[in-house]
């Protein structure tokens, strides 16, 4: 690695300027320490998840009877909005920021963050989004009402006619989430590119950074369309300009181009580290070198590649012509060849191992499982004629969740688990973590697989009422729904329990290969004592090569382990 000075990028023979106080308040202050950062995206995370499942409940409670009886249709409007802008924009994409925080400049060798105050700087970003959107419900005509993705007109529409409003509180949010994301593309990106230890090559690198860094360029060349989008959806709204709207010689489409060329990668922005996570830890508990690592690290590369060109399947009913639907419909399916390998490659190392339960792997296992059914469902909606059939049904609700939740969600508590000791030098209860499982699996399945005859019965999404004949499957959908709520709760008594007075955490209780794990549970401020030198790939279970040359000599026991 080079050494010449550049400016404003923390060299890897460099020590960031800062001190860790080993007190709780140093969570609540402005950190530039990216394992103090790391934590506190993940709580603050956390903490709007819960927001975004009381949200949820509400909604399954209303739609236990076919009748609008529990909240004013209005306030429903209001909720799916928040629940479905509350769990993308304040969980999924900061949960899994905190984890690359935390654990990318530990894997690659690196003291910190290529921009240490950036990254700080795009963490606090993040309460404000927050704070922005609890704030509309509190303003005349309360929060916006025109889902997630706020297509106009209807997101144009202005009945209390304030200038503040929820829809402006909710683009407002919107675009900061976007201006952070992008800084900390930019911080991820050069902190991979340039800080990465003596010898680790890219295909040296552990598959965690594979999968943020091929994430985060998805961020820096998708991203900028869906803030500029907003950005220009609230000057509609504000200033009388007329991007946007058709009374005015406005084009309502244009915006779902800007928001679908960004917001369909971004899926796979949130899903690219979840399956890294699935690569770092089905070798630890296999006991198994990861099959295909070069392969997998390249087809996280294909997918992000890929992404840039699925966009418009989700416009099919929107005027697309035929020949733009077939297009779009060849690319979107094409995505699968690159997972399918990733698939492959999971099996293959499982198959035969020496299995571990531990709840990290059932998480990672249940995620799998539930991944490949959204997969099966997911290229079924790439399909003109099966998703021209379905559209704006629940169908494509249960396959999201399965996805948003049955993947994305179940590997970011495997994560949780498995980090969990080396994030706060303590271990979590394995009979709770197991029962947590057990509950959020279950409850993931009631939950969202009577979604799919839902809809393929034809009951549309986003409503309140329903005919009759949906409502069995409503009600199993509720119950399913009230008990994924329920299992957070042995979760949260877990981890709050385990992290006040749970056993004392050894440096790597996994015996696991990788850098994060051969330095001491909690790792100190500045990472290492000595910036290693890397010597071999990474996942060599039942090889004899050890990782790294100078790390402390008590480490090499891990690294050539063969069992």
């Amino acid at each position: 690695m080079t050494n010449v000075p550049i400016e404003g990028i923390l060299l890897p023979n460099e020590k960031p300027k800062h001190e860790s106080s080993g007190n709780w308040k140093e969570y609540f202050s402005f950190s530039t320490d990216h394992k103090v950062i790391g934590i506190q995206y993940l709580v603050t995370s956390f903490f709007f998840f819960l927001v975004g499942g009381i949200f949820a409940m509400v909604m399954r409670g209303e739609l236990l009877t076919p009748e609008s009886d529990l909240v004013d249709r209005t306030v429903y409007n209001g909720m799916f909005t928040m629940h479905g802008t509350v769990m993308l924009f304040l969980w999924t994409f900061p949960s899994l920021v905190g984890f690359a925080n935390y654990l990318v400049p530990l894997m690659i060798g690196a003291r910190d963050m290529a921009f240490p105050r950036l990254n700080a700087v795009a963490f606090w970003m993040v309460p404000v989004v927050g704070i922005l959107l609890m704030a509309s419900f509190l303003v005349p005509g309360g929060p916006a009402q025109a889902g997630w993705w706020s297509y106009p007109p209807v997101s144009l529409q202005n009945p209390t006619g304030n200038l503040i409003n929820g829809q402006v509180l909710w683009l407002l949010a919107v675009a900061i989430s976007g201006v952070s994301s992008i800084m900390g593309a930019v911080n991820f990106v050069t902190t991979i590119v340039k800080m990465r230890a003596p010898g680790m090559g890219f295909f040296r690198m552990p598959l965690f950074v594979w999968g943020v860094f091929s994430a985060q360029i998805i961020q820096l060349f998708g991203l900028p369309a869906l803030t500029a989008g907003a950005v220009m959806l609230l000057l509609d709204l504000t200033v009388g300009t007329a991007f946007f709207d058709p009374s005015k010689g406005g084009n309502p489409v244009m915006f779902q181009h800007y928001f679908w060329f960004y917001s369909h990668p971004a899926v796979y922005v949130i899903i690219l580290p979840v399956f890294a996570i699935f690569s770092e830890i089905f070798p630890v508990y296999s006991r198994k070198p990861l099959f295909g690592y070069k392969v997998v690290a390249i087809s996280s590369i294909l997918i992000a590649g890929v992404s840039g060109i699925v966009w418009v399947h989700h416009m099919y009913v929107s005027g697309t012509s035929g020949w733009m639907r077939l297009i779009f419909m060849l690319t979107t399916m094409f995505v699968s060849v690159p997972t399918g390998i990733k698939v492959f490659a999971w099996v293959a190392t499982i198959w035969g191992g020496k299995l571990r339960l531990n709840t990290p792997m059932l998480f990672a296992l249940g995620g799998l499982i539930m991944f490949v059914f959204a997969g099966i469902t997911g290229i079924m909606l790439s399909s003109v004629p099966v998703d021209v059939h379905v559209n704006n049904t629940y169908f494509v609700v249960g396959h999201f969740h399965y996805v948003l939740y049955g993947t994305v969600t179940m590997g970011l508590f495997a994560a949780i688990y498995h980090w969990f000791p080396k994030m706060t030098g303590r271990m979590y209860s394995e009979s709770w973590g197991k029962i947590h499982f057990w509950l959020a699996f279950i409850g993931t399945n009631l939950n969202f697989l009577p979604m799919h005859p839902l809809g393929l019965q034809g009951m549309l999404r986003r409503v309140a009422s329903y005919a009759p004949e949906y409502q069995f499957w409503n009600v199993i959908a509720s119950l399913g729904g009230f008990l994924l709520g329920m299992s957070t709760l042995p979760f949260i008594f877990n981890m709050v329990i385990s992290w006040m007075q749970g056993e004392k955490a050894p440096d790597n209780p996994w015996r696991a290969i990788g850098l994060e794990w051969l330095v001491s549970s909690p790792p100190p401020v500045e990472n290492f004592e000595e910036i290693p030198i890397i010597i071999s790939e990474p996942y060599g279970y039942g090889k004899s090569e050890p990782l790294t040359a100078n790390l402390r000599e008590n480490s090499h026991s891990t690294l050539t382990s063969a069992d």
